[in-house]
């Protein structure tokens, strides 16, 4: 496990705080420091741009974004029992690290953020998904993000990055591909982590686009889509029947066969029905 500054390594930090992960937080740590720096790297150059993380743990991740130049880490810590060790972090690069103690669902971090912003984190799997869902799904577009580098389960990573006709192609999918260019740029095994989860891991890389791929409502496109493929097996006329009285119509009409299921729909077939419902 190679330095990248001066602090001592995860291991240590980890034995001196008494931190162990607890399972209920959804809490692994990373501890290959040269891993983590390489994490860092997958997120561009740093250089000029803040970075939001989410549950730091302690600071394996933070600190090889510090390393690799970001020029300021706002890290969002649920877990009291960190705090002293990221403590250690922020004193070791004075003026770039900012910890603040809650739940990254209930805290808006732009108040402590200047653009532009990137986001890199190991997210605790129990709020992994639910934080990528908010981060794609914003009022306004394009986000207060310019990337995303985040640590989801290897199914979950899947799950974002999939195309038509596949078994993990579904919501998740649309929502990253229609505002984003999403793809993963790492595999970790689970002796990567401490402790190992039972699962492997994939970094994915989000992109944010200038504007979504293809013109849409997001409110219209979401509904349409949830609907599909909350009964992903019935045709969609089957399961979009709900979405509108004439759907077999509006099916026809944005180019779809009301025969076809969710699973065989493009995110441009999509937003093609979206704009067909929408129409009153």
């Amino acid at each position: 496990m190679g330095a990248i500054d001066d602090l001592p390594p995860l291991r240590e930090v980890i034995r001196t705080h008494d931190l162990q992960a607890r399972k209920s937080m959804g809490q692994n740590f990373l501890l290959d420091l040269n891993l983590t720096a390489k994490i860092a790297r997958q997120a561009g150059d740093l250089t000029g741009c803040d970075v939001l993380e989410i549950g730091p743990g302690p600071g394996g991740l933070t600190r090889g974004l510090l390393s690799e130049g970001a020029r300021h880490v706002l890290a969002i810590e649920k877990d009291a029992r960190c705090l002293p060790a990221l403590s250690e972090v922020a004193a070791a690069y004075p003026g770039r690290l900012t910890v603040l103690e809650g739940d990254a669902l209930d805290i808006d971090p732009l108040a402590h953020l200047t653009p532009p912003i990137r986001v890199a984190a190991n997210l605790p799997y129990n709020v992994g998904t639910e934080l990528l869902v908010r981060w794609l799904t914003p009022q306004d577009w394009p986000p207060f993000w310019q990337s995303l580098t985040l640590m989801f389960q290897r199914e979950v990573a899947e799950r974002i990055v999939a195309g038509p006709g596949s078994k993990t192609y579904g919501r998740l999918a649309i929502l990253a591909q229609w505002r984003a260019d999403a793809r993963i740029v790492l595999q970790l095994p689970p002796e990567a982590f401490t402790p190992p989860p039972k699962v492997s891991s994939s970094v994915v890389h989000l992109q944010a686009l200038p504007k979504p791929r293809f013109e849409a409502d997001a409110a219209v496109l979401s509904r349409v889509v949830a609907a599909a493929f909350n009964q992903r097996r019935k045709m969609l006329r089957a399961a979009l029947k709900g979405v509108a009285p004439d759907i077999e119509d509006r099916l026809i009409a944005a180019g779809l066969s009301p025969t076809d299921r969710a699973e065989q729909i493009p995110l441009e077939g999509f937003c093609a029905l979206a704009r067909a419902v929408a129409q009153t």
